[in-house]
């Protein structure tokens, strides 16, 4: 049976995004609620080499990357909102995306990673959102949860990253230009469950992209019962 053909109904859906976001912001809040902010160069919450457990708040977008990294006349709280807005923005799209394509009995690889995107993309959001006011500070202290006054303004908060395998680190040859002679770690970036939901849907998409938007324009001459006459 062709698996590009197979669906399944909104519960089943809600049930992976729901179980995707639970997951999440449980890791996010027992980490925000236990642990201070990992200073660059400190010791991990746990570390077993080539996986480490951190406490990073990323105001940014992927890997930190700012707006006013490319626009530096950008100030920035109008980049940290600029992005919030986007998110919603975005978000809203793929919601909208994937209800269709639901309704629509599509192929049920689109769905599935429609569904990964939505889940990770809402679960960030909901850092950017809330976190600020939902939460004090985490610089050099645990952060309380509900306090008079929360680190940031709404839409102004930080996503909390935990994630880290640095699996493999070397020394550039000095003979090398701007890096030469610098350390670098292989996949160093830091991420939470979130970005990995994100990114196993982009994976999806993009690995089966044929099988997911592609429509047989042929009948499979194998499946035929008779011989072909003029």
């Amino acid at each position: 049976m062709d698996t590009n053909k197979k669906t399944f109904p909104l519960k089943w859906v809600l049930l992976i995004i729901v179980g995707i976001l639970l997951l999440d912001q449980a890791i996010k809040i027992y980490i925000k609620l236990n642990y201070s902010l990992t200073t660059f160069g400190g010791e991990a919450i746990f570390d077993i080499g080539f996986f480490k457990l951190l406490f990073i708040e990323n105001r940014g977008m992927a890997m930190g990357t700012k707006l006013n990294d490319f626009l530096p006349f950008v100030s920035d709280d109008f980049a940290k909102l600029f992005l919030t807005f986007f998110r919603l923005l975005a978000i809203i799209g793929i919601g909208y995306w994937l209800l269709d394509t639901i309704k629509k009995k599509s192929s049920m690889l689109l769905i599935w990673s429609l569904a990964l995107i939505f889940a990770g993309a809402l679960g960030n959001i909901i850092d950017s959102v809330f976190y600020g006011v939902l939460f004090s500070n985490s610089y050099g202290q645990v952060a309380t949860f509900l306090p008079e006054e929360g680190y940031a303004p709404l839409f102004f908060g930080h996503v909390v990253d935990m994630l880290q395998f640095p699996l493999v680190s070397w020394v550039w040859p000095k003979w090398l230009p701007v890096v030469g002679g610098e350390s670098y770690t292989f996949f160093q970036y830091v991420f939470n469950i979130a970005d990995t939901s994100i990114s196993t849907g982009v994976g999806i998409l993009i690995v089966f992209n044929k099988r997911i938007f592609n429509t047989p324009q042929e009948i499979d001459r194998s499946e035929e019962t008779g011989p072909i006459t003029d």
